[in-house]
């Protein structure tokens, strides 16, 4: 599970409900089913207008990325390519084929598979970078389709309301109902903002950090597959990989570095 999600939603509502209570309201209020219907189903259906049907299953997949803490090891992958490295220069390119089958990183096996059957440097790295575009596109689609959610929501609460406002204006003839339904006809607004920028533009968001993570460790393979197919030095892979890093990263593994030595 992917805490700062969960703690994010459950602060960003349970700050709105508590200040909602403070001034007086109490939850059911907050629970008007009619502008819940005008809003979560005119933001889905104008989505679902938006883009195809293939694009659409898979939302559940882009569900779980969100909530999901998957962890981007680059320290481990780093290591690993040194020690590929190393083991090319010592026994040649064809001796990786034995530790295939032991490579988790599925994209990390398949570069490898490609410099052991001796494709041309050019067509491992453009075929590299094909898989990292796709890889992208496909996950800008989860994207799109919540940031496109995100803008039809606030559309879909003032719907929601102008239709509430018409049905005061038709009942003025009874005037201390008025109240309590313009506030009902304001709670579609509240359902379009709140949940346009409570749950699906920081769920876009959230999907666009992940990937750029996935991409830029499938950057530094790129660079560090191609570095051993062109027989470099393991140690200037390892120093040519750190810059991929990110700050922190870096640091980490060169204080894990300076333990080993003693230093």
């Amino acid at each position: 599970m992917d805490l700062t999600t969960l703690a994010g939603l459950l602060f960003a509502f349970g700050m709105m409900i508590m200040a909602f209570i403070l001034d007086g309201g109490h939850i059911g209020m907050l629970i008007i089913g009619t502008a819940a219907m005008i809003v979560f189903g005119g933001t889905f259906g104008a989505t679902a207008a938006s883009f195809t049907l293939e694009e659409l299953k898979k939302i559940p997949y882009f569900l779980k990325v969100i909530f999901t803490d998957k962890q981007v090891d680059y320290a481990t992958v780093l290591d690993s390519l040194v020690d590929t490295a190393d083991k090319a220069r010592r026994e040649g390119l064809l001796s990786l084929e034995s530790q295939l089958v032991a490579i988790d990183n599925k994209f990390l096996a398949r570069g490898l598979q490609m410099v052991i059957d001796g494709t041309d440097p050019e067509l491992t790295r453009s075929m590299l970078e094909m898989e990292m575009e796709a890889f992208e596109n496909g996950e800008k689609v989860g994207t799109d389709i919540f940031m496109t959610a995100g803008g039809f929501a606030p559309t879909m609460g003032i719907i929601g309301t102008v239709m509430g406002m018409i049905h005061v204006l038709s009942n003025l003839s009874s005037p201390d109902e008025l109240g309590g339904a313009i506030a009902v006809a304001f709670m579609a607004t509240l359902y379009g903002l709140s949940s346009a920028n409570i749950l699906w533009i920081p769920f876009g968001n959230k999907i666009k950090v992940k990937a750029s993570k996935d991409l830029l460790l499938m950057e530094m393979i790129t660079e560090g597959i191609l570095s051993i197919q062109a027989g470099e030095n393991p140690r200037v892979i390892r120093e040519k990989l750190m810059t991929f890093l990110p700050v922190e990263t870096r640091e980490k593994i060169s204080e894990q570095e300076r333990a080993q030595m003693g230093m």
